[in-house]
């Protein structure tokens, strides 16, 4: 199907980048290793039952907290999508 000025397959091509970009990043986000008994950020030690939880654990939970907010806010809005970065 024709998409006026793009070529076939232009917008399905961009879907399953921005599905890669979204799994890559879910993949990066997983914990391995072995975790740290004081959280990385703030010093804190990381309590034993979270530690159990979760393998690979790096924070607190109120540095994770923090570092899920940011990343909440920076990833609303798509620019790869955006007809404004497309014609910059």
């Amino acid at each position: 199907m024709a998409g006026g000025w793009s070529r076939d397959g232009a917008v399905q091509e961009q879907i399953d980048s921005s599905v890669n970009d979204a799994v890559a990043q879910a993949r990066d986000k997983l914990n391995a290793g072995s975790g740290l008994t004081h959280c990385e950020e703030c010093g804190i030690e990381i309590p034993m039952a979270r530690r159990d939880a979760l393998s690979g654990v790096r924070l607190c939970v109120s540095c994770q907290t923090e570092q899920d907010n940011l990343q909440r806010k920076q990833a609303g809005y798509n620019r790869r999508g955006s007809k404004d970065s497309q014609l910059r």
